[in-house]
């Protein structure tokens, strides 16, 4: 399953920011294709992804879905479409995993549960997910609250599977100390936003290359979840960043949260400009290679692999 992958990386599954195009990029460079299943409502859109992720000979693509979808509008259908395709991964948030743990494993899939918590992650062990996306301070939109510094580490004394790594990452010095710490993979999604083939409006990937990491800011405002922003889109969209309550409000008419106020990491001041997902995965490949020689972490990956049968 990651034999092709060019680094330990993953592109974070997004709202607005997911794509077709990034997700088949991602693929074809060598890098974990995330994709935001769960807020595709179109079964037409959402077999679009499958279809063309279909036959790549590269990195295995991993959806992600709220655990409830079972029980969603279209949810079991979406659950049909997938194992028709026997997609190998899939990510699953907000809630407990148990049916879909069962679901996904009839057509020999994996769970990976994405954790912002110790207990979060003690939980979705007992459940029985194959591995845990921890995500940590600094990761755009909903983001996690613990260092990975802490997190990894106390998530590693516990579970010996596959660990997944986001928050704050944008480069391979990032990327290294996700293995450093003891993780498998490390997980980026404010840097492909950044990319031509994402989702988002071109303003919104332009604010992340000329933003600094003082312009992200965390409010519960847009969505009622606290979540990373950026503080200019804010300010350009009518809200006074300085004056929002710890709770949802109304927006502003026709402005929509993650449309129109753009959401990033704190990995925003590691970002320069636009780049293509090709042009930046062999970058950052050659990169980590310089940093991190050896194949220790494909070795392990390949155990993990070997350890799921």
């Amino acid at each position: 399953m990651f034999e092709q992958l060019a680094l330990p990386l993953m592109c974070a599954p997004m709202s607005f920011a997911s794509s077709v195009d990034l997700a088949v990029g991602c693929s074809k460079a060598g890098v974990v294709a995330g994709w935001q299943g769960g807020t595709v409502t179109s079964l037409d859109e959402f077999s679009r992804y499958l279809d063309a992720l279909q036959g790549i000979d590269g990195a295995p693509a991993i959806v992600n879905l709220p655990a409830r979808i079972a029980t969603e509008t279209d949810g079991e259908a979406k659950l049909a479409l997938l194992e028709a395709h026997r997609i190998p991964l899939v990510l699953s948030s907000v809630g407990n995993p148990a049916t879909l743990v069962e679901r996904v494993h009839g057509w020999g899939g994996k769970v990976i549960q994405d954790v912002t918590t110790l207990r979060h992650a003690e939980k979705s062990l007992e459940i029985g997910v194959d591995g845990l996306m921890l995500t940590c301070a600094g990761a755009g939109g909903h983001t996690g609250f613990i260092t990975p510094l802490a997190f990894v580490p106390a998530v590693r004394k516990m579970f010996d599977g596959l660990l997944i790594v986001g928050g704050g990452i944008a480069d391979v010095h990032g990327i290294a100390a996700v293995l450093t710490l003891g993780g498998d993979l490390a997980c980026m999604g404010t840097r492909f936003i950044a990319t031509p083939e994402s989702g988002v409006v071109q303003a919104h990937r332009a604010m992340i290359a000329r933003a600094g990491i003082d312009r992200i800011m965390i409010s519960a405002a847009m969505n009622g979840v606290p979540a990373n922003w950026i503080r200019d889109s804010i300010e350009q969209s009518g809200l006074d960043p300085d004056s929002l309550p710890a709770h949802r409000v109304p927006m502003p008419e026709g402005i929509r949260p993650w449309r129109d106020i753009f959401s990033a990491g704190q990995s925003v001041g590691l970002i320069d400009e636009i780049e293509p997902v090709a042009s930046l995965t062999a970058r950052m490949a050659g990169e980590f290679s310089a940093l991190v020689p050896g194949d220790l972490w494909r070795e392990r990956l390949a155990a993990i692999e070997q350890d799921w049968g």
